[in-house]
């Protein structure tokens, strides 16, 4: 369980209840921290599945054996849990749109058919496990899968059951607010992800743009009325300008992708490494063992 800096007894209660491993965050750190804070614990535990949830006892954890089921039997890395959409209750109507937003979002940057890819009920082997990373500070749901698709990791989703509301979310305080932090996540993604794509495509509009209003000009100049258009010589200079510059800015960030990839493999081989060792070393070589992240 991941105590992420509460104030409200969370980590004592837990331990009453008989909760053996427990994570505590000193301050709040969010939710991607809070995830991957559990994710580490579950390593260096030796644990082979690992199964995450929320702490709003929104998921009903009988599913949680239909959820481990296609990583057990080796057909899946990660199995994301999608719920009932559609017949929530207490979804809002604008909650419900950019949840399929999100989750189209994501279909297209990671190439996969998670219907639900905000769902934070999930199951996920070790492997796949050492290799996630999350940069977002928000929220690692969209990320991970994105990550999975982009990694050729195995990843598909179960139908989930879903229980009704005991509090209302902590993870947004309004329905402004949960638009603006989906829409900036969902930007940040086609930036980290797709860099080139993102300012390409803006590039090319500006480049087009400045173009068009310049051959304009020069439509007017040879036909003698070009004095009356100079604006619009202009506005063409600055955009063939501002475009052909975003375009140069693609091909950087593609380089940067390509070095965070790198980045990436290091960082999952030292994990690997750091998980056998941990693992060794908590139970003298044998590594067997399961794990529950809690995000609170």
């Amino acid at each position: 369980m991941v105590d992420d800096g509460s104030t409200d007894g969370t980590a004592e209660v837990a331990a009453k209840h008989g909760v053996e491993h427990i994570i505590c965050h000193t301050r709040n750190r969010g939710l991607a921290q809070a995830y991957m804070s559990g994710l580490d614990a579950c390593l260096r535990l030796g644990a082979d599945v690992i199964v995450n949830t929320d702490a709003d006892n929104q998921y009903n954890a009988e599913d949680i054996p239909a959820l481990t089921k296609p990583v057990v039997e080796s057909k899946a890395d990660i199995v994301v849990g999608a719920r009932p959409i559609e017949t929530v209750e207490h979804f809002s109507v604008i909650k419900k749109l950019l949840q399929k937003l999100g989750s189209w979002v994501v279909r297209v940057v990671s190439r996969t058919d998670i219907p639900d890819a905000p769902s934070g009920f999930r199951a996920l082997n070790r492997a796949a496990a050492q290799r996630l990373v999350v940069f977002n500070g928000y929220t690692y749901t969209l990320e991970t899968i994105i990550q999975a698709g982009q990694s050729g990791m195995a990843i598909t989703s179960v139908p989930v059951r879903v229980n009704g509301e005991l509090r209302p979310s902590r993870l947004f305080r309004s329905i402004p607010s949960y638009m603006w932090r989906s829409i900036v996540t969902i930007v940040r993604i086609f930036v980290v992800y797709r860099p080139f794509r993102f300012f390409a495509s803006i590039g090319v509009f500006l480049f087009l743009s400045g173009l068009i209003i310049g051959l304009r000009f020069l439509w007017f100049f040879f036909a003698g009325r070009g004095e009356g258009h100079i604006q619009s010589l202009i506005l063409a200079g600055v955009l063939l300008a501002m475009g052909f510059q975003t375009i140069l800015v693609a091909f950087i960030t593609d380089l940067l992708a390509a070095n965070r990839k790198m980045l990436e493999e290091l960082r999952y081989n030292q994990r690997t490494l750091q998980a056998q060792s941990f693992a060794h070393s908590a139970t003298g070589g044998q590594s067997d063992g399961a794990c529950g992240a809690h995000n609170s």
